[in-house]
């Protein structure tokens, strides 16, 4: 289950760069970083 969620906290970190970089979609492009440290951190206390 961790390694899901460390792949998908790594697939949003990727879209949120992208986004970032590439086009201005705003709010949404920083709801998708919130989600994928929120994955990271979940991970983390899940394996402790």
């Amino acid at each position: 289950m961790t390694n899901i969620l460390y792949l998908i906290a790594v697939i949003l970190v990727i879209c949120w760069a992208i986004g970032y970089f590439a086009y201005s979609a705003g709010g949404i492009i920083h709801v998708l970083l919130v989600i994928a440290i929120i994955a990271l951190i979940l991970g983390v206390i899940r394996r402790a």
